[in-house]
């Protein structure tokens, strides 16, 4: 579980095209940090295992479902990535619950500088909109953002001065896509709704009997 607050501005150092999957090297010497083989990094707001480390550089195996299902595929040697370990038992929790799991990705539209800020509209798939709600939370390539409006298809989210800086969002141009994580209790109150609540529920579970 992480909470959408970016720890490193990283970069893919190589990048190993295995057929049906791809191995990522990446420069991270902060999040490389006491890691070892079997650890979660986030990249880019997807949740990748460590395989090894050595000299501030972490290797991750990347599967053909999430180059297809976010935009990692999209990136090659030199590509700057948002870096996150996993939130520690016992945290502060300064973003919101973010689990890893991209449920698509979106398009950079349009950015608006303002005096010390920055408005970005993305576009979303359609499946995805019905999530996103003013003043929600929602993840895109591993930070934790508010939303500012939210539309059919789109959604805008305001910068501050440490987020252009510090994440992948300070660079991103219109027309460069962005990984998606909805709000993951608003895909639970969905399906509670959707079955009246009942989901997984018996008799025996629904509470006391005399």
């Amino acid at each position: 579980m992480f909470t959408g607050i970016i720890e490193e501005l990283g970069e893919i150092t190589a990048v190993e095209n295995r057929g049906d999957s791809s191995r990522f090297r990446l420069r991270g010497p902060l999040v490389t940090e006491g890691a070892g083989h079997g650890d979660s990094i986030a990249v880019n707001g997807v949740c990748l295992t460590v395989v090894d480390t050595e000299g501030g550089e972490f290797t991750a195996d990347v599967m053909a479902e999430t180059l297809k299902r976010s935009s990692l595929g999209a990136l090659d040697t030199g590509s700057r990535v948002n870096l996150e370990r996993p939130m520690a038992l016992g945290g502060r929790l300064g973003g919101h619950l973010v689990q890893g799991h991209v449920d698509g990705t979106g398009i950079v539209t349009e950015r608006t500088p303002g005096d010390h800020w920055e408005l970005v509209r993305i576009a979303l798939p359609g499946e995805l909109a019905r999530y996103v709600v003013e003043k929600g939370s929602i993840t895109v390539d591993g930070i934790s953002l508010t939303v500012v409006d939210a539309g059919e298809d789109f959604f805008t989210v305001s910068l501050i001065p440490t987020t252009l800086a510090l994440t992948t969002l300070g660079i991103k141009a219109p027309g460069d896509p962005v990984n998606l994580e909805v709000d993951v209790l608003a895909k639970y109150v969905e399906r509670l709704m959707a079955h009246g609540g009942a989901v997984g529920r018996t008799d025996e579970s629904a509470g006391d009997r005399t």
